[in-house]
């Protein structure tokens, strides 16, 4: 236990047999469970995970899917074990090694601490971000992170594809599962998910880990097709169920209105072509039209992002306050 909160920590693995038994033997004492999950491995992986299984059956768990289902099926098994055993506070810890030990207590405690209600390892913000990551998934996860921003409404949060987290039993209980994405979009949907409950979310920034074996299964021509679309989801089901089922906010019709307004802008511009094309002229009231568009179309957008940040800066948790007051005795 961890300041009298039992802890979990779920390590999800897939063909992980070079780094599964170093990750597993180096859990730190204060994890009460570690639950495997293996989604379906090919290799040995299962095999080394039932031999450390063995040794201390009360401690290790082992959770076997017959089909891969990707590394958010995986979380989510975990998770939901959790949640069945009353555990406090469920951490992710990767499979792979990328996780370190040495990093927990710091992820944690802003949820020990009751000051948040899920807390993550930002990776962006290290000093030796730049320089660890691999250019292609540096520059592909600020990206997604400044998406995911907009799409979650957690505007303070960074390096949204960081896996390394920690989630209150709180939460474990009121997000379903079964319904969450099950690949690796997975930290972005889950934040969206957390946003509808108006989850409190500490940003941890911790050092890159890099270069130890492992191997990434991410293939970002699929991620491409496959994130953005999901993303697109998310946002409309967060503006659904948060600002018009459980609360209305007029934040939803600035929205609706800048949409229209860029739809509009869209079509105006077309036209303007078009006529440029065939006739070798672009009425000057179209493109006057446009412009009017175009600009309503980013204001009313600007303002629909603003009423978002300013309704939710209640949830962000800084990390200097997620830390235990210094003693003044």
């Amino acid at each position: 236990m961890y300041k009298e909160k039992t802890i979990a920590a779920v390590v999800p693995c897939f063909n992980e047999e070079k780094q599964i038994n170093q990750v597993l033997s180096s859990m730190p004492d204060l994890i009460d469970y570690v639950i495997i999950v293996d989604d379906g491995s090919s290799d040995n992986t299962v095999s080394t995970a039932e031999s450390v299984c063995q040794k201390d059956p009360r401690r290790f768990v082992l959770i076997k899917h017959s089909k891969n289902q990707g590394v958010g099926g995986a979380i989510a098994s975990g998770y939901q074990w959790c949640r069945d055993h009353e555990i406090d506070i469920a951490v992710v810890m990767a499979g792979d090694g990328q996780m370190l030990p040495s990093d927990l207590s710091r992820i944690i405690e802003p949820v020990v601490g009751l000051r948040a209600d899920y807390s993550k390892a930002n990776r962006l913000l290290s000093g030796e971000a730049y320089a660890k990551i691999p250019k292609s998934r540096y520059f592909g996860n600020a990206m997604l992170s400044f998406l995911t921003k907009i799409v979650s409404g957690y505007w303070h949060v960074v390096d949204s594809q960081s896996g390394y987290t920690a989630i209150n039993l709180k939460m474990l209980k009121l997000i379903d599962w079964d319904k969450m994405y099950k690949r690796y979009g997975q930290p972005n949907d889950l934040l969206v998910r957390l946003n509808v409950y108006n989850a409190r979310i500490c940003d941890v920034t911790i050092n890159p880990v890099y270069g130890i074996g492992e191997k990434s299964g991410i293939k970002i021509r699929k991620v491409i097709f496959t994130i953005p679309p999901m993303l697109l989801r998310m946002f409309f089901w967060r503006l659904k169920e948060k600002y018009i089922i459980r609360d209305f906010h007029p934040l939803v019709l600035f929205y609706l209105f800048g949409g229209v307004a860029g739809l509009a802008s869209i079509t105006l511009l077309t036209r303007w072509f078009v006529i440029r094309i065939a006739t070798g002229l672009g009425p000057e009231l179209t493109f006057l039209s446009w412009m009017l568009a175009t600009i309503a179309s980013m204001q009313f957008t600007c303002f629909a992002m603003w009423f978002d940040m300013d309704y939710n800066k209640s949830l962000k948790v800084s990390e200097v306050d997620s830390k235990p007051p210094a003693n003044t005795f």
